[in-house]
């Protein structure tokens, strides 16, 4: 499973090269796009490069024919999965203040998609603070019949494109209603909106519960939650306090993630703002490689707007200790006992991001829990089975339908 000799440049193609199974890419046009990047020599500028372009071909009508309503539906949405590869590494590229326009393009083509979706999900926008959550609820059909219903919880820097991949679909399929929403430090909070996360996530979940129980076509009782990557931080934090969710799924679980970041870099943060940031501005970032220093732009923006103004003008930002802090924040160690739903813990084989937290999640757990491990005997390995999304959904899917009330 190596096309990149780079890890973070693998697993994220590893990433797009999984969706074809449910059509949000495809295997041909993905190997293509890693040759050409090869070809060229890997950087964030030619795989940015390669990937928007393959975005842009995809949002105009193809060379041959007039494409149909099916053609053009997913052409956009393989558009959406391949301007959110160009936007993970775009803020190491040679153009990173087109970050915004790179991520309304990918909006565009999830956008497009949904609006070519029979039935056409429900779009609405939930209150949250002074900037309101934009949901998407898709339904196997149109009618007015209860369903469970599952809210799909991204992670730190995922599109809207992969909650179709790892969840929508899967539930279509069952006859399942699916939400997917952007919440702060995702999607439009992030990008546009410039909201950052919050580590109460019960905030975000409990109006679209709000919302969702008061509509006809969902049932109250069968309201399920999954988060994935950093999702599965957030969503248990959700569960802890949100009463009302019938069962949870953390894909994978995960108590910490400040955990997932370098120990030489969690070392340097202090009690003292000031002390902290000098020893980040004096000794660490003259240290850093162009690679590294991406890579810290991108970790750090979901959790800072002035790191994020900063990485768009090609700078390092220079306040680590705001960020740092927002993320350690997001530790839910003390309150996973709450959690009353029935739980799901989905772990790894070579787990890279948060190794042994689904474990200790599982452990720290006081409701009925299950715990299952995917592995490389199947192809299901590393941080959310990248190459085996189907895989993933089913274990999913057939525990949540063994786990929710009966009707």
């Amino acid at each position: 499973m190596t096309l990149f000799q780079d890890p973070a440049y693998n697993f994220s193609v590893l990433l797009a090269l999984g969706s074809s199974g449910y059509g949000a890419a495809e295997v041909g046009e993905v190997l293509t796009a890693v040759n050409t990047v090869n070809a060229a020599g890997l950087s964030a500028q030619t795989y940015t490069r390669t990937f928007r372009r393959l975005g842009d071909r995809l949002m105009a009508p193809p060379e041959q024919g007039r494409p149909g309503r099916q053609t053009t539906r997913f052409r956009a949405l393989r558009a959406a999965q391949y301007y959110g590869q160009a936007l993970f590494f775009v803020l190491g590229s040679d153009d990173p203040g087109s970050e915004e326009r790179l991520y309304r393009a990918g909006r565009a083509g999830w956008d497009r998609f949904c609006e070519l979706t029979d039935p056409r999900p429900v779009k609405a926008k939930v209150p949250y603070g002074k900037t309101p959550l934009p949901v998407w609820l898709f339904r196997p059909e149109g009618s007015k019949k209860r369903r469970p219903t599952v809210i799909l919880t991204n992670g730190s820097d995922g599109q809207d494109v992969d909650m179709w991949t790892y969840g929508v679909s899967a539930a279509l399929e069952r006859g399942w209603n699916a939400l997917v929403y952007d919440g702060p430090g995702q999607g439009q909070l992030l990008f546009v909106d410039q909201v950052v996360f919050t580590p109460r996530w019960e905030k975000v979940v409990s109006p679209i519960v709000d919302w969702l129980v008061a509509r006809p076509d969902v049932d109250a009782d069968q309201i399920a939650l999954t988060g994935l990557s950093m999702g599965g931080d957030l969503a248990p934090r959700a569960a802890a306090f949100e009463q009302r969710i019938a069962a949870l799924v953390a894909m994978p679980g995960c108590l910490s993630p400040w955990l997932g970041f370098p120990p030489e870099i969690r070392e340097i943060l202090r009690p003292s703002k000031a002390e902290t940031n000098a020893i980040w501005n004096r000794e660490v970032v003259p240290e850093l490689s162009p690679a590294e220093a991406a890579t810290m732009k991108k970790r750090m923006e979901p959790f800072s707007v002035q790191a994020m103004l900063d990485a768009r003008q090609g700078r390092m930002f220079t306040d680590f200790y705001t960020p740092a802090q927002r993320v350690r924040a997001l530790d839910i160690t003390g309150v996973v006992s709450r959690i009353k739903a029935p739980t799901l813990v989905l772990d790894y084989e070579f787990e890279q991001f948060y190794p042994g937290q689904p474990r200790e999640m599982y452990e720290k757990l006081t409701a009925p829990k299950d715990y299952v491990k995917l592995t490389a005997a199947t192809g299901a390995q590393l941080h959310c089975s990248p190459m085996a999304p189907q895989q993933h959904c089913e274990v999913v899917f057939d525990w949540l339908q063994e786990t929710l009330p009966k009707r």
